[in-house]
């Protein structure tokens, strides 16, 4: 991670860390780092969330790029995946989404994509870093005649959504879905797409406010989906979280399919109709044991990367794979999309379902969850700094390890995202996980928080 772009873009609190001088100054540092002698007045792409701080970062991006010569062509509130599908559409130099993603309204980020419609490498992201925290050259100030314009874009949602549908094969007619939208942008999108694909679609949380996304809705809080779901006896339900790069499914039981769920379904699908490539699935250190389970079972490779779906990617597009992601529900399906897409990836449920005639909870059987302790200890940002080097930490990870032996793990990371620690736990008793996480966790607190 960077000074100023983790895992996931650059991301805190709005107006208090992430400032409109500092959304100003990483247009700035965008824009010139992509002008060359090529690209004289480059094309940037700004979608957003429902946050309200999203015009307040927008309108300060503008008057960046503007003033060092970009050129911007304004999305509005759109999908993060709408943005990487449309940089390249467009043709556009980059593409930024301000979003924070699946984080409380409070929060926001800025998240650049390249021309390729991939998250912006590391040197580049490096180089704004330079321009912005290090001063390494003074922002460059564009001639009265080479500032640059803005363009408002109205058919971005129409195209995206074309897009996602003609990705599906079939169609949903018969099919009966709730979709959790998260109070984020997929509400503007959601609805419009499966009733497209024939589906009958009852929405809950498609009445952003500007500071209801994520609130006890979306892919971090299912349970109102899930209650939903079973009330209304219906297929399945679909949840994204606030810029809709994630999914996490319901079954029709009301029961949850999580991404690593998802991911198995789908990649068992491309096997038997002879489209997963080189055998393989990239997933991360996070992964469920289970789902290597699966793999072995299924004659498939397993590919894990570092936690991020920028990594998995990265190792999808080095080694040619074309399914991966994590058990959030960040799904990239490569073949249509170049970033997680969550409502893609839930059409792709849908479509197995009405393909193979197969309830949810059926196809969920191919693969045995591990039971799971995930605890996200608080921690302050020197406490997330000394994480590696803290002696006391390092024993208990060590002595957990010890004790779990070959029937589980531990895995204690920093968060990339936000202030917290992540302490998981597998194995195969959940009362001796649950038990061991939390003595981990309090070790954690006491030394980091």
């Amino acid at each position: 991670m960077g000074r100023l772009f983790g895992t996931d873009g650059a991301r805190g609190v709005a107006n208090e860390f992430l400032t409109a001088e500092l959304a100003m100054n990483i247009g700035r540092a965008a824009a010139m780092v992509l002008i060359s002698d090529e690209v004289e007045h480059p094309t940037i792409l700004i979608g957003k969330d429902t946050r309200l701080s999203g015009d307040m970062l927008e309108g300060a991006l503008i008057a960046g790029l503007c003033s060092v010569g970009a050129n911007v062509h304004i999305l509005g509130v759109v999908p993060t995946p709408a943005v990487a599908y449309l940089v390249g559409k467009y043709k556009a130099d980059a593409g930024i989404m301000i979003s924070a993603s699946h984080n409380p309204f409070e929060f926001n980020g800025i998240k650049i994509f390249s021309s390729t419609g991939c998250k912006l490498p590391d040197e580049l992201e490096n180089k704004i870093e330079e321009i912005v925290l290090d001063n390494v050259v003074p922002y460059a100030i564009a001639d009265d005649k080479n500032i640059g314009k803005v363009t408002y874009d109205v058919q971005a949602l129409d195209e995206y959504i074309n897009h996602v549908a003609e990705s599906i094969d079939g169609d949903f007619e018969g099919m009966e879905i709730a979709l959790d939208c998260s109070n984020g942008a997929s509400y503007r999108t959601a609805e419009k797409l499966f009733t497209k694909l024939g589906a009958k679609v009852h929405m809950l949380f498609d009445d952003p406010d500007g500071i209801n996304i994520n609130d006890n809705c979306g892919s971090t809080h299912m349970e109102n989906l899930q209650a939903y779901v079973r009330e209304h006896n219906l297929c399945c339900g679909l949840a994204f979280d606030g810029d809709a790069d994630r999914c996490l499914a319901v079954d029709e039981n009301g029961d949850l399919v999580d991404g690593d769920y998802m991911i198995a379904i789908c990649a068992n699908d491309m096997k038997q109709r002879g489209v997963l490539k080189k055998n393989a699935v990239v997933g991360t250190i996070m992964t469920n044991m289970g789902f290597n389970k699966f793999c072995e079972d299924n004659g498939m490779q397993f590919v894990a990367t570092n936690v991020g779906d920028r990594y998995v990617l990265e190792a999808m597009l080095r080694e040619g794979y074309n399914i991966g992601g994590e058990q959030s529900g960040h799904i990239i399906l490569s073949d249509y999309a170049t970033t997680g897409d969550g409502q893609l990836s839930g059409a792709m449920i849908l479509s197995i379902i009405k393909r193979t005639g197969k309830k949810l909870s059926e196809l969920a059987t191919v693969m045995k969850r591990l039971p799971q302790v995930l605890i996200n200890v608080k921690v302050t940002p020197e406490g997330k700094q000394n994480f590696a080097t803290d002696e006391m930490v390092q024993k208990e990870i060590e002595r957990v390890g010890k004790v779990l032996g070959d029937r589980g793990r531990i895995l204690i990371r920093v968060s990339g995202t936000e202030p917290l620690i992540r302490v998981m736990l597998e194995g195969e008793s959940h009362e001796e996980i649950q038990s061991l996480a939390e003595q981990a966790a309090q070790v954690v607190r006491e030394r980091l928080a």
